[in-house]
Formats: structure tokens, sequence, C-alpha cells
């Protein structure tokens, strides 16, 4: 059993926060802590991928980097941990592989909450087995004040766009993006992620070093 499920035949509601991190971010925490009160989930797994099939073509630091980025942000909260299910797994992420996989570990009692942005929601029809998904776990749609909900029923139907439940976040402007595009430019990302991966990204010279290489 993956470590992260360390006793977790005792949990009612478990959280599956997926994500590139690319790096991690406060933003990433904000939605992770606000998903944990807002459903009463007994802890939020942080699931960083491996091989991101929806970024091919990018190139998307190691997935060890990212994974330990993830332990060392998510370090002081109890409730949070840090799962190599897709990390060890060979081949393209699939959102669907990891919910079966979580499934079998943890039986039909648990209930299952993927958390992701609604920007992703968005796109989850590209996914492999969207409909899957959308039964077998709550898919819950985080969102920045300003984001139209009217969206998604469009998008994904009146009946898929019912089984998302969205979840209004602060105004914090913060992006994986951003934060690599600061790396590159020297300058500073402090208060944009944690001071744990902010001297991990330095002392790793992670993003920095990758685009000296392409020029």
């Amino acid at each position: 059993m993956d470590l992260a499920l360390e006793n977790g035949r005792k949990w009612r509601r478990l959280g599956l926060m997926g994500g590139t991190f690319d790096p991690i971010h406060l933003g990433h925490l904000v939605v992770a802590e606000e998903a944990r009160e807002r459903f009463g989930l007994d802890r939020v797994l942080f699931v960083p991928n491996g091989q991101p099939p929806h970024k091919q073509g990018r190139k998307v630091a190691a997935a060890e980097h990212r994974y330990t980025m993830c332990l060392l942000a998510t370090a002081d909260n109890p409730a949070f941990a840090v799962t190599r299910v897709e990390t060890d797994r060979e081949g393209p992420s699939y959102t669907i592989d990891t919910i079966h996989a979580f499934r079998a570990q943890l039986g039909p009692d648990v209930e299952l909450y993927f958390i992701t942005g609604a920007d992703a929601v968005l796109e989850i029809l590209t996914w492999r087995s969207p409909d899957a998904i959308l039964s077998e776990c709550h898919v819950v749609a985080a969102h920045r004040p300003g984001f139209d909900l009217a969206r998604l029923e469009p998008v994904l139907g009146p009946d898929r766009a019912r089984k998302v439940q969205a979840m209004a976040l602060p105004a914090l402007d913060i992006s994986s993006t951003d934060i690599r595009q600061r790396v590159v430019e020297g300058r500073s990302v402090r208060y944009l992620t944690m001071p744990a991966v902010e001297g991990y990204l330095g002392k790793m010279g992670l993003y920095r070093a990758e685009e000296q290489e392409k020029g």
C-alpha cells in the first residue's frame, strides 16, 4: 500500500489533489485547505503527475523533483500527504487509473473527492473516461472570483455539469508558469511558494538551468 494511505481505511472522505505541480505554490495549498474544510475531508493527498498527457511537447521538470517539492510544501500540515501513485506508474498519468488505484486500496466505503481547477474541468471531456471520473468520485472545480460557472453546462452538458461541485477561492493570482518565468529572469519568488520549495529551486537550479540549455 502507498505509504500516504497508511491507516486510510479509517477515513470517510479523501481528497485527491491532482496536478503537475511544476512547481507547487501557495495557490495549490489554499485550494487543498479550502476543500478539506468545505467537504470535511479526513486527508488531502497531493498527486503529482508522472507523465502528464495534456502537456505533451512542453518540457516539464522531472517527476522526482516535483514530488520532492510537494513533500517540502506540505510537511507542516498533518492533513496533507503526497502520493507516488502516478510518479511510479509507467506511461501517461490518467486520472481514471488513479481513482481506480485508490478505490482498490481503500474499498467502497471511502468517498473520493478529485480536486482541480475549474479551467481543467472545462477540458474534462478530453480526458480518458470522463463519465467514469464523474461517476466514481466527486469532482471539485476550484475557481477564482469572477469565473462564470455558467460556462460549465454548455461545455459538459447539463447532466455532467450537475455532478461537478464548484468551490470559490480567495483572489490569489499565482501560477506555476509565472514562477518558472520569474526564476528564468532571476526575479524573486518569495511569498509565491513555500520557503522550503524556494530553497529547493535554488539548490537544484531548476528552470533557470533548463532555459540556459535551450539558449
